[in-house]
């Protein structure tokens, strides 16, 4: 492995200093750079594909940040967008940016209580939506957000008034301009380095939302510390499907403005594997249940082809590994393995990489812990996925692993410019333009994590290597003590099990103040039902609930414990387990809209059925 740059053991400060002045100037500037390339693709209603430039970006924009202007937004006025991910996401995001104004995020999924809490909270002036649903949401709780001057929808019905569509706000801001034309520039010639760009509330794991406050500093920092580190170019074409409301997201549609690639963008999760042989992307942006469950489909399918194809299979996966533990270490394999491992690629990795499209360079993952396992068989498939880590309160991306010193299991070194500690308790403390300038109205909670100087405590443990990268231990709140006085970290466990198991949707480790770990699981319903189809017997056809209630299913799912128990420390096995009838969910406030578990919320809900495991 190559040994840390000098780049990388201390904070450039030349990326600060060369960062443009805002979110909308490096929008401009792009336009300026590149006005003929490709910035977006993106499906219709009828899956036909189609592309926009940045010209024809620019265009788009400004009617849309005129239009906000007409409207009466002024500088760093919050704009909300509740909407899944898409081309018009982007668009609307880019046109508050040049307005001047702050965009605050609202996943598409949050609950009717939630939606109204984030407009209120954060004084919205105008709020885009995506759908009627969102409409009669704001409709019905009108009189909470006095603050909404107008609702602009995507796909909506429009009244004519309060709420009006997409295409009448561009309307608006073509007129705007034609009276005045230089509008735009004026107002983007306003905005500070400090202003604020975002608002983007936690998805609150724990309690009510937080308004993290996001500088236009803060993301133009974000692109120009990527960027110097030159993991991406202006041809290496993304595929964006990850929520626009998550932090991670934000990053990943301000990163093109820098660099200047061309960003795929359909945000449906169920057209992922269906879009990426058609897309062709050179790298692409993950949380790592993605993985995982590629992962977990690829293994099963081909354990249930048998024969030669299972045996190959599995002989290459042994070599991958063998070769991405070498090249995490920085040794050589020998040439026996090197030889195995080239015909394995041709034969076996070449179409899984097909799958993907056949471009992939990378993948990159974050917003949680992903398995080691998981990682290296990727990463010895010859699309290696670097792994990083940040919060919303960071900015996103505060740590990040460089291709050509992947370590998996790590999060890899420092963005230059961010600065990093490791307090005495193991707490993992951050510092740099990217974090944020605090919480809305909550001065008193911003003291508690954010120091006088600049310190961010993240709430997650972890340690440094020799090299300086940086490996996630667990979250600090999250780790217990059994009754033994025995500390477990649960987050790793969690993640263990997933990896080992294809079958594993969710893993919940139990154990606080008792004498023994338990844990609640539940199984991917596509998989699980597959698996029944071939291996059920007389559970062929069956519901998804009548199969994981089995007896079969139990024993199936008890190997993959006793598996993951061996590797595990006395204290840390896993006991005893029930099998849920149902997977976690959104929609029951188990799992944030970015796939976090709500730990604290999922374990007291289902306390009568963990206390069983304990009666005797």
């Amino acid at each position: 492995m190559p040994m840390m740059s000098q780049q990388d053991e201390k904070p450039d400060l030349a990326v600060v200093e060369n960062a443009a002045k805002s979110v909308a100037d490096l929008f401009l500037d792009r336009v300026s750079k590149t006005p003929d390339k490709v910035a977006f693709e993106f499906p219709d209603a009828n899956e036909n594909w189609h592309q926009m430039t940045w010209q024809e970006v620019d265009e788009r924009v400004r009617r849309i940040a005129a239009g906000l202007v007409s409207l009466g937004v002024e500088l760093e006025d919050r704009c909300a967008i509740a909407s899944a991910t898409s081309v018009e996401w982007a668009l609307i995001d880019l046109g508050i940016m040049l307005a001047g104004a702050a965009t605050t995020t609202i996943y598409p999924t949050s609950t009717v209580d939630d939606t109204l809490y984030i407009v209120t909270n954060s004084g919205s002036k105008v709020v885009f939506t995506e759908t009627d649903a969102h409409n009669k949401i704001l409709t019905e709780g009108r009189d909470a957000i006095d603050s909404v001057v107008k609702v602009v929808t995507i796909n909506g019905t429009s009244d004519g008034d309060w709420i009006i569509s997409l295409d009448d706000l561009e309307k608006l801001g073509e007129g705007y301009l034609a009276d005045n034309p230089g509008s735009i520039e004026e107002r983007v010639a306003q905005i500070k380095p400090d202003d604020l760009a975002t608002l983007i509330y936690t998805s609150g794991t724990t309690g009510r939302p937080k308004g993290v406050r996001l500088p236009h500093s803060a993301w133009t920092y974000e692109a120009a510390a990527v960027d110097s580190v030159h993991i991406l170019g202006p041809d290496d074409k993304a595929f964006l499907w990850l929520p626009l409301a998550h932090v991670f997201g934000k990053v990943l549609l301000t990163l093109p403005l820098q660099v200047g690639f061309t960003t795929a963008i359909d945000g449906r999760v169920d057209k992922i594997v269906e879009n990426l042989p058609i897309v062709k992307p050179v790298w692409m942006g993950a949380a790592p249940r993605i993985f995982e469950k590629v992962y977990g489909r690829i293994s099963m399918m081909m354990r249930d082809e048998g024969g030669v194809k299972a045996k190959l299979f599995d002989w290459h996966s042994g070599n991958a590994g063998k070769v991405s533990d070498a090249n995490a270490s920085g040794q050589k394999i020998g040439a026996a393995t090197a030889l195995q491992h080239k015909v394995g690629d041709a034969i076996i990795a070449k179409k899984i990489r097909e799958r993907f499209g056949g471009n992939i360079r990378f993948f990159i993952s974050g917003s949680a812990a992903l398995n080691r396992d998981v990682a290296k068989w990727f990463d010895g498939m010859g699309i290696p996925i670097l792994e990083g880590y940040g919060l919303t309160e960071t900015s996103a991306a505060s740590f990040v692993n460089r291709p050509y010193a992947n370590v998996p299991g790590s999060v890899g070194w420092p963005l230059p410019g961010t600065e990093v500690q490791i307090a005495q308790d193991g707490e993992i403390l951050v510092k740099g333009p990217g974090v944020m300038q605090g919480y809305r109205g909550l001065d008193d909670v911003t003291k508690e994590v954010l120091t006088e100087d600049g310190w961010f405590h993240t709430g997650d443990i972890g340690e440094l290597s020799p090299t300086g990268h940086l490996r996630i231990t667990d979250r600090k709140k999250d780790l217990f003590k059994t009754s033994n006085g025995k500390y477990v970290a649960p987050s790793q466990i969690e993640a263990t099990f997933k990896g080992i198991c294809p079958f594993a949707s969710q893993l919940v480790v139990e154990g606080d103040g008792r004498k023994f770990v338990s844990a609640l699981i539940t199984l991917d319903e596509d998989s699980i039902k597959e698996w029944a189809e071939h291996h059920g017997g007389d559970l062929k056809g069956a519901d998804y609930q009548t199969i994981v209630t089995s007896d079969k299913v139990r024993d199936l799912v008890q190997g993959y414990i006793d598996e993951l128990n061996r590797g595990l420390a006395r204290w840390e096995q896993v006991k005893r387990f029930i099998i849920l009838p149902r997977d976690l969910s959104i929609e029951e406030g188990e799992i944030t809209p970015s796939l976090k578990l709500k730990r604290k919320i999922v374990v007291q809900k289902f306390k009568d059925d963990l206390d069983t495991l304990y009666a005797d």
